[in-house]
């Protein structure tokens, strides 16, 4: 029987990786890997270790250190993923890689390329192709986690290309197909590791500008939620967005709808831990319409803590009390360990 504390985004944040750890009750040993005092705890990650942050080559070596000893598991993220294709020349074109050099591209994954010695970077690249796209409660013995999004029909896309498995492994082909727009493989992982997202077109909105001044026709749809509820928790849209004519957004906290139409909504009583939505405020304050679903992602990479929820064997619906933070609330001190 294993108990686990669910590890959200750690982008490269080395010093609040350690800092958890410490909290939760993990410490290395002679050579370095993390261990527990308790046999029966694992720590589980829910992906993106690297990019933005400054320590990516620590965290990534702290994180296989556990997972090689037994002490850890991992899911792919998305920028394990975009680094895997960044990394990849398509089979079809050896001049262009499967994600493309763009000035975007190369932005994103600077600090990765930059921290992670060339000598190096092809064994965790190898590493990052290893990783699985979600766990299943059977393997985890009542949670399931992963990424992004639990959208069976995606994973049953995915099982179908990989031989009924959930691991991408070394066939470039895979990849190739996961990275062309139109391919049923693209979309799946698109699902699982970035979420849902629905056409602003569909609910009569306009284009929105992110923080980048990138124009986004599509928003993030946030698939936990169920029932009516207003369009600004329906839709991941930034505060303080404006169109691309420069206005300000509308107010879309009076205007109701349902995501239920959809068909991403989790509606089955199996605990659900997740990361990717880069969640503001505290862990412990958040409420949610599934009691059997919750985030651990809380903008690490930013100026957020790094969370993590400590998930007993045989627990059954979430509770806020459960989450642990670096640097730590008091409700977060208090529950360590």
């Amino acid at each position: 029987m294993t108990n686990y504390d669910i590890i959200g985004d750690v982008h490269g944040q080395g010093a609040k990786l350690r800092g958890l750890l410490d909290l939760l009750g993990w410490n290395p040993d002679s050579a370095g890997t993390y261990r527990h005092t308790d046999p029966n705890r694992q720590v589980i990650f829910v992906g993106d270790l690297v990019d933005r942050g400054p320590e990516q080559r620590e965290v990534l070596t702290i994180v296989r250190a556990m997972v090689e000893a037994g002490t850890a598991r991992i899911v792919m993220g998305n920028h394990e993923f975009n680094a895997i294709c960044f990394a990849t020349r398509d089979p079809q074109s050896r001049l262009r890689f499967l994600r493309r050099h763009t000035q975007k591209n190369r932005r994103q994954c600077a600090a990765f390329i930059k921290q992670i010695p060339k000598r190096e970077r092809a064994g965790w690249i190898a590493w990052f192709r290893t990783l699985p796209l979600w766990l299943d409660e059977e393997e985890l013995g009542g949670l399931r986690v992963i990424h992004a999004c639990w959208h069976e029909a995606s994973m049953q896309v995915i099982r179908n290309a990989c031989g009924g498995g959930n691991v991408l492994g070394n066939d470039v082909r895979l990849y190739a197909r996961a990275s062309r727009a139109g391919d049923p493989l693209y979309a799946a992982v698109e699902v699982l590791l970035k979420g849902p997202e629905v056409e602003l077109t569909s609910y009569d909105l306009p284009i929105y500008k992110d923080r980048g001044g990138v124009e986004r026709s599509k928003a993030r749809l946030c698939w936990w939620l169920t029932g009516v509820r207003p369009l600004a928790e329906v839709l991941d849209i930034p505060a303080n967005s404006v169109t691309k004519t420069g206005e300000p957004y509308p107010d879309l906290s009076t205007r109701l709808s349902t995501i239920e139409t959809h068909g991403y909504e989790y509606e089955e009583d199996i605990t659900l831990m997740f990361g990717h939505y880069w969640h503001q405020g505290a862990p412990e304050d958040q409420s949610y319409s599934s009691p059997f679903t919750a985030c651990v992602d809380y903008s690490a990479a930013k100026d957020g803590p790094l969370a993590a929820y400590q998930w007993t064997n045989g627990e059954t619906t979430i509770n806020p009390a459960n989450y642990v933070c670096f640097p730590a609330t008091t409700a977060a001190v208090s529950n360590a360990n």
